[in-house]
């Protein structure tokens, strides 16, 4: 179901901009998400969305940034995907998230989007035109195989559209790279989907991956993850009750052993393990004129 709401405000200040891609300004213009991950989090009970597959579409949005954005007086990050993806299906019809990009570009603030969907193309040109100051765009990719990712993922695009996306991005020179988060136990947690995820990065350009080794289930979340399992990997919750019980984190299988070889990929490949952001993006401009390269 989709419902149009008219908000009362759209960007919210986080408390610490450094942790996730150097966010200063949070941006939700969907609420809920058409793609059905099976493991997501925002399921839970503490985000109070009673129907994550419903679909709340804040209607006014573009009329809130406009007002917002110039109160700014800090020239921080927006960012965009933290609770529902800004590209999802209803995207197509709303195109709320590019004409939002549009007052983001003429305001002349910087931006980071998470995404599962190549629909981000659509906005490549207003995404250039805010890269003059700094545009970054993050995939996430818990699984190379399009199949498995068809599973736990059934709404979004292909890893491989995602891909493909990427390359477009990387060759127009906006930073993008990839989010592996979350690595599901039991189903994700091998040397082989690890190993195709970061050599396929290196293939599409990918300048950064960051990591997760693991997963977070509670409550509403854990009741419909088994659920789903249940259907679709007879025999894997067995496995989560007998490792995890009722706990929040739960870990992958080899942990160590995986990491290691995450990390070893890529340093042989050339691939950030580190967030980039915008105020890095500065200090480094800035040093390099102290260094006098600039």
């Amino acid at each position: 179901m989709i419902k149009e709401v008219n908000a009362k405000t759209l960007l919210s200040n986080c408390k610490n901009p450094s942790m996730w891609f150097g966010v200063k300004y949070n941006m939700n213009i969907y609420r809920g998400c058409q793609h059905g991950c099976i493991y997501c989090d925002s399921r839970s009970e503490c985000y109070r969305i009673e129907n994550f597959d419903d679909i709340l579409v804040k209607v006014n949005a573009i009329d809130l940034l406009k007002a917002e954005l110039p109160r700014k007086r800090v020239k921080g990050t927006v960012g965009t995907g933290a609770m529902s993806d800004p590209y999802g299906p209803v995207e197509k019809e709303y195109r709320l998230t590019g004409r939002a990009l549009e007052v983001i570009a003429e305001r002349r603030f910087p931006v980071h989007i998470t995404t599962k969907s190549n629909l981000v193309l659509r906005d490549v040109e207003t995404l250039q035109e805010i890269n003059r100051i700094y545009a970054s765009v993050s995939f996430t990719v818990t699984a190379a195989d399009d199949e498995l990712a068809g599973k736990i993922e059934p709404g979004a695009p292909s890893p491989t559209d995602r891909f493909k996306a990427m390359g477009v991005l990387s060759t127009l020179g906006i930073c993008t790279g990839i989010t592996l988060m979350p690595v599901l136990p039991f189903l994700e947690d091998n040397e082989e989907n690890i190993r195709d995820i970061v050599i396929k990065a290196k293939e599409y350009g990918a300048s950064y991956i960051y990591p997760s080794f693991g997963m977070t289930l509670r409550d509403r979340q854990r009741d419909y993850y088994y659920r789903k399992l249940d259907t679709l990997f007879p025999g894997i919750k067995e496995k989560y009750i007998k490792k995890f019980g009722l706990r929040y984190g739960c870990g992958v299988n080899h942990g160590s052993k995986l990491k290691q070889l995450f990390y070893e990929l890529c340093k042989k490949y050339g691939i950030s393990t580190s967030m980039p952001s915008y105020e890095k993006k500065i200090s480094a401009y800035q040093l390099s004129i102290l260094d006098g390269e600039g």
